[in-house]
């Protein structure tokens, strides 16, 4: 007698399957993916065939109901047979195919002889002195000293500060710089046990040991703060026009230069965030926008996990803009864009893994019924 899931998976191909019963299956499959689907014989079709019949399957179901089913976490399993073309089918999550798309965690592997790989840790450090290092290069250990602070890359591959005891020590005249190029990311250890992490296109700008009156940083980018807590020594971030204070929290600062807005969004903590004479308080999920063109503050709700997709090794998207997908999507892999044509005005909401070569990124895209190509280093968009 065939299993529950068996009976699913043919309920989902026979249009029989009730809401909850899909739900039931994504539910199952995301909690146990070492127990595949056996397609039972009656079903065992050409790959392609089956995977077509599923997909025009649930564009139909979409259309029909206008029904979307909330985020899941799937990983994807190699197409290497018809059960992990359903699981596919499965990881699907409602799209438009006017407006709005929307896909979950798909990864697909076509080989194209110009893709591009996705970026990695790569960071250039330029001390006090003008020396430059290459972090991604260079051996785990010491790496400088400077004053009585130790630089060490640690065996996760972490630049770390380290100063007698985390102790305050005022050596404002001695500033590091953190540059991450398009295609990198990394992390670091300030001297006072605050975490960082660079987003690519990002930098930071620290001493390598705080004063005795602040803790003050300078970036561009987009940074992901972890603060050591110091009721006594306040920490700020500068970016740009705007300055977040705090004395231990977690947020994250979104500063490109290419996006139309400063965003800080706050995780656990509180945060005050200024622009001139204006200024909030932000509470745990909130995030503050300051348009390039004002200095006005707006405070909304978001997503957290959307907004941190980015150090968690995903792209997530929200009803994203196409041109704000391929502006991350420039940062990442170290390409240009190019339009052909109108800049697309659909939307698009799904994940997928940052891991991914470009290629697989455009492809899941692909179903906004956008067209895209790759030449050398430059995306070209076309309608």
């Amino acid at each position: 007698m065939e299993n529950r899931y068996q009976e699913l998976a043919k309920k989902w191909l026979d249009k029989t399957i009730t809401p909850e019963e899909q739900a039931e299956f994504a539910a199952w499959y995301n909690q146990d993916q070492d127990n595949p689907v056996e397609i039972p014989e009656d079903f065992a079709e050409n790959e392609e065939v089956l995977k077509e019949r599923i997909l025009n399957k649930i564009n139909r179901d979409i259309n029909q109901k206008n029904t979307r089913i909330r985020k899941t976490t799937l990983r994807w399993l190699s197409v290497t047979s018809a059960a992990a073309i359903l699981m596919l089918a499965i990881g699907f999550i409602y799209f438009h195919e006017h407006r709005n798309s929307s896909l979950k965690h798909i990864a697909f592997s076509p080989k194209l002889k110009n893709d591009i790989t996705p970026g990695g840790n790569k960071a250039i450090l330029t001390l006090s002195n003008g020396t430059k290092i290459n972090l991604n290069e260079a051996k785990n250990g010491v790496l400088a000293s400077q004053g009585q602070t130790v630089l060490k890359k640690d065996k996760d591959g972490r630049i770390i500060y380290q100063a007698p005891d985390k102790k305050a020590i005022d050596s404002s005249d001695t500033f590091n710089t953190i540059n991450i190029p398009r295609g990198g990311q990394f992390q670091v250890v300030l001297s006072d046990g605050s975490k960082v992490w660079l987003n690519s296109s990002s930098s930071i700008t620290f001493p390598t040991a705080f004063s005795k009156i602040e803790r003050r940083v300078t970036i561009t980018g987009e940074v992901y703060f972890e603060v050591a807590k110091n009721k006594q020594l306040p920490f700020r971030v500068v970016a740009g026009k705007q300055t977040v204070e705090v004395l231990g929290t977690h947020f994250n600062i979104n500063a490109y230069t290419d996006e139309s807005a400063i965003k800080t969004t706050l995780i656990e903590g509180s945060v005050k965030v200024s622009a001139n004479s204006n200024t909030a308080i932000l509470k745990p999920e909130q995030q503050s926008t300051i348009f390039n063109r004002t200095d006005k503050i707006s405070i909304s709700t978001v997503d957290t996990e959307d907004v941190l997709a980015w150090k968690n090794g995903n792209f997530q998207f929200e009803s994203a803009e196409i041109p704000l997908i391929m502006r991350q999507a420039s940062r990442w892999y170290d390409v240009d864009i190019k339009y052909e044509g109108e800049v697309p005005k659909r939307r698009f909401t799904g994940s997928i893994s940052r891991n991914v070569n470009l290629s697989e990124l455009l492809k899941m895209l692909k179903y906004t019924g956008i067209n895209f190509k790759i030449e050398g280093k430059t995306i070209i968009v076309t309608p």
